[in-house]
């Protein structure tokens, strides 16, 4: 349930609570509008983003000034992505710059960002590098551009939301997936024993499918005995 809540999949989480019968953690209408505020980002309607938070929760950017000091760099950066240069220096001196003085953190990303004026930004992000073409802005810069800055702007402010709303900011799924594969390599270290495919057993419950799944695991192999010690 949770890594549905996280993720923004409403439909989905609400037929998994009714099927299950759990309850939800937090209320389920509050997805769709966290994902909007998540959308704004991605789409790069930074304005958007920060008015919705605020009228979601005002504490949220109060409480977070790495995030508020990273949706006011990725406000900067649609202003050069879209060559109101004028607009984005003008953003800088008022809206970062203080900020920047009072972090070195801050200092050094506002520095960052400010290079991008330095280049041709016309040219698409993933397009040539400052390696064959001087007018380009060098990698670590040019990333600047990418849709997976937009990406890492849009989960910092979703991960604030969600602890804001008392619900944890990364889904269990992943991790208990990661346990499951070490604990497999672990045992398989140690002992032969029956490992169904996964993927094969999802394809044999297909519909349509003329396969059934085994109702047991097949014999060991040949000089094994059909029973193993496992010792952790």
């Amino acid at each position: 349930m949770d890594y549905l809540v996280i993720e923004g999949f409403k439909d989905s989480a609400e037929n998994f609570a009714r099927e299950s019968g759990l309850a939800p953690t937090v209320d389920l209408d509050s997805i769709e509008y966290r994902m909007g505020i998540k959308n704004a980002i991605q789409r790069g309607d930074v304005d958007e983003a920060i008015t919705k938070v605020n009228d979601l929760n005002p504490e949220i950017l109060d409480q977070n000034p790495d995030l508020f000091f990273h949706l006011q760099q990725q406000r900067m950066i649609e202003y050069i992505r879209h060559g109101q240069i004028a607009e984005a220096l003008a953003f800088a001196q008022q809206e970062l710059a203080p900020r920047g003085e009072e972090n070195p953190v801050f200092l050094s990303e506002l520095e960052r960002t400010m290079a991008l004026l330095a280049f041709d930004t016309s040219l698409p992000a993933n397009g040539p590098t400052s390696a064959t073409n001087p007018n380009a802005p060098p990698p670590h810069i040019q990333e600047l551009l990418l849709p997976s800055q937009r990406q890492r702007t849009a989960g910092q402010l979703n991960s604030a939301i969600l602890t804001s709303q008392s619900h944890g900011k990364d889904p269990k799924l992943p991790n208990l997936l990661r346990m499951m594969i070490w604990g497999d390599s672990l045992l398989s270290a140690r002992a032969d024993f029956y490992k169904p495919d996964l993927a094969d057993l999802l394809n044999r419950t297909e519909p349509g499918s003329s396969t059934n799944l085994p109702t047991e695991p097949p014999p060991p192999p040949h000089g094994e005995t059909e029973s193993a010690m496992i010792v952790l």
